[in-house]
């Protein structure tokens, strides 16, 4: 008698399954289809963007053969036109390295195209402080002292990614100024900085040597 009572049962189940895929069956592959189709989609839109990557890349890497070329105008026109189509961060190192090139002929340009990045809120904070740092030497060629000390500052307070080169600059422009005290404690700094590279340390050691023979007794 249990036999019966499961074979009826099983066929109500059947009959109900059956009714639900019918009623349903639109809905279910409906939604088949949107999950094939959003997947094929984002492996189109993956494999686009390598590709794309790939070209920026390959675009990238021929501007910078003709800086290392001596080609600095083409490189100029080939990074200019990177910074101005590409992705952000291409644009970004595009940017930097437009200016660098830039610099070899005309440090004033250069200036302003740093000074341009490092005042730009889309670029990241790491970027902006490299095209600070690269104003900053160069305005130090150039002789524009103070306006470089006032970033060279900026950049060496606690935490910042270029403290120790900061510091170190800073350093040696107070020395070269006879200001012992202040190339003293700049040098110190990045001395008794455990997270200064090694090379900074070693080169600000060095100069606290000048220091030491160049300052006056009394002082």
């Amino acid at each position: 008698m249990s036999d019966i009572f499961r074979e009826v049962d099983e066929e109500v189940r059947r009959d109900k399954a059956e009714e639900f895929w019918r009623k349903y069956q639109t809905y279910f592959l409906v939604a088949a289809a949107v999950v094939v189709a959003a997947t094929a989609g984002w492996r189109y839109w993956d494999y686009q963007r390598a590709q794309t990557a790939q070209a920026l890349g390959a675009r990238f890497e021929a501007a910078l053969e003709l800086d290392r070329g001596g080609k600095d105008a083409e490189a100029i026109g080939a990074l200019g036109k990177i910074a101005a189509d590409a992705p952000s961060g291409y644009r970004t190192l595009a940017r930097l390295a437009e200016a660098a090139v830039i610099a070899k002929t005309d440090s004033a340009r250069a200036i302003a195209g740093y000074d341009a990045l490092a005042e730009d809120p889309s670029v990241a904070g790491l970027f902006r402080e490299t095209a600070r740092l690269r104003a900053a030497m160069l305005r130090l060629d150039a002789g524009q002292i103070d306006k470089a000390k006032a970033a060279l500052e900026a950049l060496a307070a606690p935490g910042g990614v270029y403290r120790a080169s900061a510091r170190e600059l800073l350093g040696a422009v107070a020395l070269a100024a006879q200001d012992y005290p202040g190339a003293g404690k700049w040098l110190d700094q990045v001395v008794t900085d455990p997270e200064a590279p090694r090379d900074a340390r070693r080169a600000a050691d060095s100069l606290l040597g000048l220091v030491g023979s160049g300052k006056p007794a009394s002082q």
